[in-house]
């Protein structure tokens, strides 16, 4: 029997990009019939899932071998894969819908937002086979995913501005009417009636739609924490996977324990998303908790000491003080961006930093 944490899997997104240019291009099929990707929403955009697996290790040579695939697959024809929330040319014009049925019901339903929708996401799967059990982590972890955010940030550029977010990704995305904190709801029965009743009043089309920030798959037995930007640099995407299955662990013990569900107004949650993509971590984040705000950096590190015993229990907790003292080093990839001189530069240092280690680009 698996328990709760023991498996763990990412999903990543990424832009398709003329090499040269840096401009989108919407050139998804080419780069799909040479690489081990699926369609995402436009046909600029493409999307990977790794293997489920149990240990950092065979995740991190997964997630290389599948950017391997399709920047191999786009060089082939002249393009570049960029894997970032944004690229300067997101939104900057309408797209067509990758050719399927699904997508192009949701472009007539949901208009300027589908166009606008040119947006790529780190999501991460962690094992939760009991279902009740993963409704109430989603309540237990929510508090914390701000912070995941806030090391993820990489989409400053949006309809060729600087928009003055970190994750501008998040604010594109939070306009989509099943976006943001998970809810108030203690059970996978009171969940799946929230599922139907949206789904009957039209306001989504399917189960799939519900883009909480965290939620109980539509499809696995997973919690799926999809707050973050997509990463740049692989191994900010293996943080993200440690410090998730962390966050996971940590409240399948806390609930296991009977201890109370946390309790924080929900109008918080939402500030604290909001202060996590507005300035990544060079200012302040909210502890919906505490109802305070303190320095990105003592919120962040108030979380690497949450997630200790977890990452401590499965011989995760150097590895991950490692990536995460690599990625302040570092800076985030938005502060990053801001000091290359053009659109053109940021593109194509995004595209190289995502080939690194794929022995491509």
């Amino acid at each position: 029997m698996v328990a709760t944490g023991d498996t763990i899997g990412v999903e990543e997104e990424f832009h398709v990009v003329d090499a040269e240019t840096g401009e989108l291009s919407p050139s998804a099929r080419r780069v799909l019939r040479g690489a081990d990707a699926e369609p995402e929403l436009h046909r600029s955009m493409v999307e990977t899932a790794t293997a489920v697996h149990t240990d950092l290790t065979a995740l991190r040579a997964d997630l290389i071998e599948k950017r391997r695939s399709l920047v191999e697959s786009a060089g082939r024809h002249g393009l570049a894969i960029v894997a970032a929330g944004t690229v300067p040319g997101s939104g900057a014009a309408p797209s067509r819908v990758y050719p399927d049925e699904r997508y192009e019901r949701m472009a007539q339903e949901y208009r300027q937002l589908v166009d606008e929708q040119q947006v790529a996401a780190c999501q991460v799967q962690v094992g939760v086979p009991d279902r009740d059990l993963a409704v109430r982590i989603t309540r237990r972890i929510r508090e914390w995913l701000p912070a995941l955010l806030a090391l993820s940030v990489s989409s400053p550029y949006f309809a060729g501005n600087d928009t003055g977010y970190a994750s501008y990704r998040t604010v594109v995305t939070s306009r989509w009417p099943t976006v943001g904190p998970p809810p108030d709801l203690g059970s996978a029965a009171e969940y799946q009636r929230v599922v139907d009743t949206l789904v009957e009043s039209g306001v989504i089309s399917d189960a799939g739609m519900v883009y909480f920030d965290a939620r109980p798959s539509a499809r696995y037995p997973t919690v799926e924490v999809r707050v973050a930007d997509s990463c740049p640099n692989v191994d900010d995407a293996v943080l993200l996977a440690a410090l998730a299955r962390g966050l996971v662990t940590v409240a399948a013990a806390d609930d296991a324990a009977g201890r109370p569900l946390p309790e924080a107004p929900q109008v918080l949650l939402r500030a604290a998303t909001w202060r996590a993509a507005r300035s990544g971590l060079s200012g302040h984040l909210v502890d919906p908790s505490t109802r305070s705000a303190l320095p990105a950096i003592a919120r962040v590190d108030a979380l690497m000491e949450h997630v200790r015993p977890a990452l401590e229990a499965r011989g995760e907790w150097e590895i991950a003080v490692d990536l995460l003292e690599d990625l302040r080093g570092r800076g985030t990839s938005a502060t990053r961006q801001r000091a290359l001189k053009d659109h053109r530069e940021v593109v194509q240092s995004l595209a190289k930093e995502t080939a690194e280690g794929t022995g491509s680009g």
